[in-house]
Order: C-alpha cells, then structure tokens, then sequence
C-alpha cells in the first residue's frame, strides 16, 4: 500500500526570546498549523481520524492542550489527537506513527505534526531530576549530559576542526539567505498573525510573520571564527556553529493513495520508509549516519539515489561527520541552509523537513530526498521520500 503526502507546511521559524514568536504559545502556533493545513488542502476536517503531534518541552507533553488545539483549528472532536517525544525526532516519529497507522489498516487519514514554543518552555525544567538507580550506572547517567557538552568532547574525539565547523556554518547562512531572498521558502511556510510585545516600550501589537527571522546576512567563515567557544575555553563549538534556538510549528497530512485520488487530492509525494537508530548517549551526534543506511537498505536505495539530503544541522561538527562518513556530496545536503541558519524548534524539526524538501525537490525536478536528525539521549532517525 503505498501512503502519500497531499499537503505539508510549516509556520515561520522564530528566535527564541527575541523572535516574532516570543510570546506566541506552542499551542497556538500549531492552531495556527491545522487552519493552514485544512484550507490549503481543502480536505474535509472530519474525515481525519487522528494526528499525532511531536513535542519535546511541553509539561504533560503538550496532550491536553494539542487536542484542544486540534479543536480550536477545526477539527471536530471525533479526530483523535496524541502527543508524543522522542526528543529532536519527535515531529518525523509523528509522521511515521500516522503513516504506519495508514499502513496497518488502523486508520486511512492523518496528520503528523511537530511544534516547540522554546521561548517558554526551555530550560532546566524540562528534565526531570535522576533518581539514585539512574546515576547509578554509567551509561545511563551519560543521557543527562548537555548535548552542547559532549558535541564538543565528540568533536575533539574525531578530529572536527573549527575551521571546517565555521566554514559549514557560513555555508548554511549563505544558502538559506539566498533562498529567502529567492522566495524558495515562500511554498512551505504559511504567515501567522500574532500578538508580540515590544521588549522596549511594553506596547503588545498585532504583527504577521511570514518568513524565518533567523537568516543573517553577511556570515562568513572568518567572522565565525571570532565568536567565542560556548563548551569549553578551548573548545570549537559556539552560538554560530550550532543550531538556533527557535519556536515554530509544521503540519503534513498522509492518506492512502487510492484515498487522495478519490478525494481530489494532489500529491506531493509518497512516504517510502523510516528508521530508528541507537548510538551510546554521548555520541549522539552520529545518530544520522547510523540511522541513514538503515532507511536506505529498508528502501532499497543506496546513497547515489538520493536526490537531496535534509540532516538536521544540531551542530555543524556533527552534520559535517555524518556526512563524511556517509560519503554525501556538500552540494546535496540541506541545499536551502539548516538550523544553523534558520532554527531548530525541537519537536517541530522533523516535521518541518519534510515541506523543506518535498518542496526544494519538485522545485528542481528531482526525486528521492532523505531527512535525517541526530536525537538527544543517543539515538538517529531518517525517512525515505519521494517527491512526484
């Protein structure tokens, strides 16, 4: 059976605390979402029987108030509605759970979405304390160590020098700037209107945003280069070389094939596959190039098929070693700039990538894109698309 995507987008991405979205709610962006979804799509809203939301720092992960979000948006209360965290994966596990549902005859409609509001929930309490038995083992305690921290350990382990770091970095503000400013985010992203308070006179208005206000102009590998190390004083990861902290919200809606040809519904392209990967908690940054092979071999490709490689920029060291290791040409990875550039709402990541591709792949006539993200705690995932 072969389950395909008819619509995804994604609001802005914003910087957290400073951004467009600053004062916007998790919830609410993702409202803002759904509406986007349902009118872009034109599907009927009750004909979606579940949507599966990825989120990381919400309390209660976010279920209580994504189901009332999925009902302000629209949705009638019979569309079921689950949260669901596996960490900086958690929007592309949401469209992998509906997109498994489809497969397994569970459910025939659905939407895997992903929303992070960093600018509110950030911070020390979003992990819960360990417990004696935890700490106990070594292994175990690895998983609360900050991934700022052993990203750097990993990257003097392998080898990543800093200049490679910046000059990855630059390249990523460089391309997402040149497709800002070529509209090649323009299909993907749907405008919100929001409240935001002015941080210098107090005064709250009514702004839209309608492009990612992360994008910097002028970036280079040599004004990198004098940004101070933020892990250790000698050390080579810092704020520039390293994923943005962002709000944002995505949205993609799968069905079966035979449902969106009885529907009307355009394709924008087939979900093929995807895969998990676990790696020891304080390598979590190879995560993609153990989870990559893995969708390819369950898809039958191999690394020359693919057309586009989206891997999650948490860090440039990271990426970089990922795609070294995997033999991947820079000119096919993250061909419109990353994280670095634009931002990484944790569990919106995953499902945005996938509109960022989808999107970039039909624009030049090609096929086969791979996204891909290394997750907290020591893990990858990636998925198999094809853009039609």
């Amino acid at each position: 059976m072969s389950v395909v995507i008819t619509t995804a987008l994604r609001t802005p991405l914003t910087k957290g605390g400073k951004g467009g979205f600053k004062d916007t709610a998790g919830a609410d962006l993702l409202v803002g979402a759904f509406t986007a979804l349902i009118r872009r799509s034109g599907i009927d809203p009750s004909l979606v029987e579940d949507i599966a939301v990825g989120n990381v720092l919400a309390p209660g992960g976010g279920a209580t108030e994504f189901r009332a979000a999925a009902i302000a948006a629209g949705f009638p209360t019979t569309t079921a509605v689950k949260s669901l965290n596996r960490q900086c994966s958690s929007g592309l596990q949401a469209v992998a759970d509906i997109a498994n549902a489809i497969q397994s005859g569970m459910i025939e409609i659905g939407i895997g979405a992903g929303v992070e509001s960093m600018s509110s929930q950030y911070g020390p309490a979003a992990v819960t304390e360990f417990s004696e038995l935890l700490d106990s083992i070594p292994e175990a305690k690895n998983c609360k160590v900050p991934m700022g921290v052993l990203s750097e350990q990993m990257a003097k382990d392998y080898k990543i020098p800093r200049a490679s770091q910046d000059a990855f970095a630059a390249a990523s503000y460089q391309k997402a700037l040149a497709a800002q400013k070529a509209g090649r985010f323009d299909q993907e992203i749907t405008p919100l209107t929001v409240k935001w308070e002015d941080p210098k006179t107090g005064e709250v208005k009514e702004i839209t945003v309608s492009q990612d206000d992360g994008i910097r102009a002028g970036m280079t590998a040599e004004s990198l280069s004098k940004i101070r190390p933020a892990f250790a004083r000698d050390g080579s990861i810092h704020a520039g070389n390293a994923s943005q902290i962002s709000d944002g919200a995505a949205a993609v809606l799968l069905m079966k094939r035979s449902t969106a040809q009885r529907l009307g519904q355009p394709v924008l392209g087939k979900y093929v596959v995807a895969a998990v990967a676990g790696v020891p908690p304080l390598l979590m940054g190879v995560g993609p190039a153990k989870a990559i092979p893995k969708a390819l071999a369950k898809a039958g490709i191999a690394v020359a098929d693919v057309d586009i490689f989206e891997i999650n920029e948490a860090f440039a060291s990271q990426c970089l070693w990922c795609a070294n290791e995997l033999g991947i040409p820079a000119e096919k990875i993250n061909p419109k700039g990353g994280a670095i550039a634009f931002g990484h709402p944790l569990g919106c990541t995953g499902a945005r990538q996938i509109s960022t591709i989808l999107y970039e792949l039909k624009r030049r006539g090609e096929k086969v894109g791979v996204t891909s993200m290394c997750v907290g705690t020591g893990m990858g995932m990636a998925s198999v698309l094809v853009a039609e």
